[in-house]
């Protein structure tokens, strides 16, 4: 295994060093107890702690967050919290907006505060990435680990109080807001097998304003280099590393490990940004702001494209293998082997701020008023490229000499800003109860923007430059919607122990009506070690701007799947109607525990039904691995009226669908959260013990737009994709000046359908070992399926620190300590006979030993890492 940089390495020892010879005496905050911490995610009400919360709040102290290796959050939430699971890799896009599931739902049924306020969305909206399909929930990555003073994640839905989005659950990061001192953090680190080298330097830092004000700064940069999956390609050699049988003798250049890391995992990235928290009192009224600035860079490898894609030679216009003398060097290539590898290149500038005022006004009335504005743009270019019409066509009209080709297009982007104001006011009455009665109500105006920027010339010509085509005309334009919302809460304790939160939303959207909903929580407390509390409400979810208006064409080496906006011509005439809002029902019902001293349990049942929810169709293909299908004439119909222009060769040896967004299926979710903590005091220091986990189960009770549209692949994806549970073990020891960090996760199995490259229409005889036929292709015709299964593991986390003085420690750790991956998909038998350069695996894939990429865990094994923090 490659080490990190020696050099690397002595400037840290050398840091460490200098950094003791000056450093000055400085004391670290202590950390807030999760249960005594004073919570203000869920409730209005003020003063409540995490442990006296009527509904399941998990808190994460800054200590806990700061003993996760990886600087993101995604993956403190991931490796906190057992409800949580992210998004390990994309595709296209995705790769540069991963996102996360709370209780197994979509991402887009989480809703993410900061500081109490919305945070916008994503600009990139994710459409064939499988459980995450229809994602453009805000980016947690954007929010700097070290700008974080807790996190409060809120396990119940909150609609009633929030508004959209809240169905699963709400996560709520509160900024640090210290007028003085600071840190600085180094991190360096890689995976086992020496790739997705990273490397982030992160500052914070607290000024006084005045007498009464702060200003909190935070500053982070983060770099990471690519990973990669699998070996070669299918489609030019055997599994030996030698050509295939239909492949030309003069790609003898492409055998062996010739084409070895060329297959995409994540991408290389470049992060700054910037985290501001401040307010000042004046004396009754506080003013506050806080806000960000970040630029994301990267680069993504997309699928290898073999010299046939762009050469031709006269009267083969389809682009086929042509018979001797065939002449690959005419081939365009950029990386001294015939074919490429493109790259897609993003840029992403992001900001938002909020500005607002909270005080009191006469008769004890408590208000907060504020303003948010935040807004992305992605910028999307493809590099490293050839454009497949432009060559052929330079060719045909002046042969080898005058065969040219762009390298490179702008493929144009997207716009994404909102607007949020909110009032909130709030009183406590004497009304003859337990405790004073809480009464609050407010409103509150959103304006949300969502641009398609329209690609060059070159990125737009008939099928664009391989791997993205431009975003056309047709695809392009600015859309936009807004909507009000009044809310009333009542919060009162009738009787000493017995607690009522009663909640009521009304919401009017410009683009699909109106909603009203509800929430109704309660606790009892028999005695201080043991209380019962429950919930129940109403939610409502309305579809991003993304989800309505998204158009565009998604390619791959031997496929092309065009995304049509629901309701627009094209796709009505496929029955893809407008979409509205999903609707929601939660249910949850718990018990909180204290047997003994410091030993804090919880156990909370909940049930979750959603009607109407939006979820991405399975590709309706007119043509399926070369063979034209049933109901083909009207999807070329659909596309030909979108304006999209497709590669001939697909219509031969390749695959042409349509997708889009749709209210198609219902759903039913129930599951248990479990936490319990108890900390332990040794002779020789202390031990923190946590056990947090989660059982999960979702199951499709009505799939309303049936097969083929949503199919038995798209179900597996809904139900199965998630794993059924997930624990956490924690345990943290701590004796003098040495920390170490002991974290173990139990992941439960997940599995999806896949489908072979072949058609299932040709196995003759008995059916591939494991593989069976479901009857949901298009004139009921069956298709081969098989299980992906990904099995039940334990991941290891561990970190050791110690502080060699008040200023400066140095930690080392890993993340998944043994290296675990998830399965290699299993390989057809030799009885199979799926033809020179088809995938020989039950997924399909393109390369060899892919491991498969819809586990709760990454493909890329181990990540080690070490970091050096210097506090001030």
């Amino acid at each position: 295994m490659k080490r990190l940089s020696a050099v690397r390495l002595s400037l840290v020892l050398a840091s460490s060093w200098s950094a003791c010879a000056v450093a000055q005496e400085a004391t670290q905050a202590p950390q807030a107890d999760e249960g005594s911490a004073i919570i203000v995610t869920g409730t209005r009400a003020t003063g409540m702690q995490a442990a006296e919360s009527a509904a399941p709040i998990q808190v994460l102290s800054e200590e806990a967050i700061s003993h996760v290796g990886q600087p993101n959050l995604n993956q403190v939430l991931t490796q906190l919290v057992p409800s949580f699971t992210a998004q390990t890799q994309g595709t296209d896009l995705s790769s540069f907006s991963l996102s996360a599931r709370l209780r197994g739902l979509s991402p887009n049924h989480t809703l993410v505060l900061v500081n109490g306020k919305r945070r916008h969305g994503n600009g990139i909206l994710q459409v064939i990435s499988g459980a995450f399909q229809g994602s453009a929930a805000p980016s947690i990555d954007l929010i700097p680990p070290d700008s974080v003073a807790r996190v409060e994640v809120f396990q119940e839905g909150a609609a009633a109080v929030y508004g959209t989005d809240a169905i699963a659950g709400v996560i709520n990061f509160i900024l640090k807001d210290q007028d003085e001192g600071g840190t600085f953090k180094i991190t360096g680190g890689q995976h086992y097998d020496s790739e997705g080298e990273l490397f982030s330097a992160s500052g914070n830092m607290g000024f006084k304003l005045g007498e009464d004000g702060f200003f909190n700064l935070t500053l982070f940069h983060r770099r990471q280099d690519y990973t990669t999956v699998g070996e070669g390609q299918v489609q030019v050699t055997q599994r030996d590393g030698s050509l295939q049988p239909n492949a030309p003798a003069q790609w003898s250049n492409l055998t062996g490990d010739a084409l070895s890391g060329i297959n995409g995992g994540q991408p290389r990235t470049k992060l700054t940004l910037g985290f501001y928290n401040m307010g000042y009192d004046f004396g009754g009224v506080e003013l506050y702001s806080f806000g960000d600035y970040a630029r994301r860079e990267g680069w993504a490898k997309q699928g290898y494209r073999h010299p046939k894609r762009i050469c031709y030679e006269a009267g083969n216009l389809g682009g086929s293998v042509t018979p001797a003398p065939y002449d690959p060097s005419i081939c365009y290539s950029d990386t001294g082997i015939y074919g490429m590898v493109p790259l897609q290149h993003v840029v992403e500038d992001e900001y938002s701020f909020t500005v607002g005022a909270k005080g009191e006004f006469g008769g004890g009335w408590n208000y907060d008023i504020s303003g948010t504005y935040g807004a992305q743009k992605d910028s999307i270019y493809t590099e490293q490229s050839a454009h497949r019409e432009l060559w052929q066509e330079s060719f045909a009209a002046g042969g080898v000499a005058r065969a040219i080709t762009p390298s490179s297009a702008y493929d144009g982007g997207f716009k994404l800003a909102q607007t949020t104001i909110t009032t909130d006011i709030r009183k406590e009455f004497d009304a003859g109860m337990a405790s004073p009665l809480t009464f609050a109500f407010g409103g509150e105006y959103r304006k949300d923007e969502y641009e398609i920027l329209q690609g060059d010339a070159v990125s737009t010509y008939k099928t664009g430059v391989q791997s993205f085509p431009g975003y056309k005309a047709s695809d392009a334009g600015d859309f936009q919607r807004s909507s009000k919302a009044v809310y009333a809460n009542l919060i009162g304790e009738p009787v000493d122990g017995w607690s009522v939160d009663l909640a009521g939303r009304y919401e009017d959207y410009t683009d699909f009506g109106d909603t009203a909903i509800w929430k109704v929580t309660t606790r009892y407390d028999f005695s201080p070690a043991i209380a019962i509390r429950g919930t129940a409400s109403t939610g409502f979810r309305a579809p991003t701007l993304a989800e309505q208006k998204y158009s565009t064409i998604n390619v791959g080496p031997t496929s092309a799947i065009a995304q049509l906006p629901a309701g627009t011509p094209a796709a009505a005439l496929l029955g893809f109607g407008s979409l509205k809002a999903e609707k929601s029902k939660n249910f949850s019902a718990g018990i909180v525990l204290r047997p003994v001293p410091k030993l804090a349990v919880t156990v909370d049942g909940y049930l979750i039904k959603i009607k109407d929810r939006i979820t991405g169709t399975a590709a309706r293909n007119a043509v399926l691995n070369g063979v034209p299908q049933a109901g083909g004439a009207d999807i070329l119909n659909a596309l030909s009226a979108a304006g999209i222009v497709l590669d001939s060769a697909l219509f031969t040896d390749g695959t042409i669908g349509v997708s889009s967004f749709t209210n198609g299926i219902d759903t039913r979710t129930w599951g248990i959260d479990f936490s319990a903590s108890y900390p332990v005091a040794l002779d020789f220091g202390t031990l923190n013990l946590s056990l947090t986990a989660n059982y999960n189960k979702t199951k499709i009770t009505d799939n309303k737009v049936g097969y083929p549209i949503f199919n038995a692949a798209s179900e597996s994806n809904i139900e199965r994709s998630n794993p059924d549970y997930k624990v956490v073990a924690n345990a943290l020891f701590k004796s003098g000046r040495f920390t170490l960090n002991l974290r173990e996760t139990f992941y439960g199995k997940t599995s999806v359908l896949v489908r072979p490259a072949f058609n299932a229409r040709t196995v003759a005889g008995a059916l591939p070992d494991g593989g069976f036929l479901i009857g949901d292709g298009a004139g009921g015709a069956s298709q081969l399926y098989f299980n992906g299964v990904v099995k039940a593991t334990a991941i290891t986390d561990l970190e050791a620190s110690y502080d060699f003085t008040d200023h400066v420690t140095f930690a080392i750790g890993a993340n998944n300590l043994f290296d675990k991956r998830p399965e290699i998909p299993k390989l057809l038998g030799d009885d199979v006979p799926v033809g020179a350069g088809v995938s020989p695996y039950i997924n399909g894939s393109g390369s060899y030993n892919s491991y498969y990429g819809h586990g709760p865990y990454g493909t890329s094994g181990g990540y080690y890492y070490a970091r050096l923090e210097f506090k001030f």
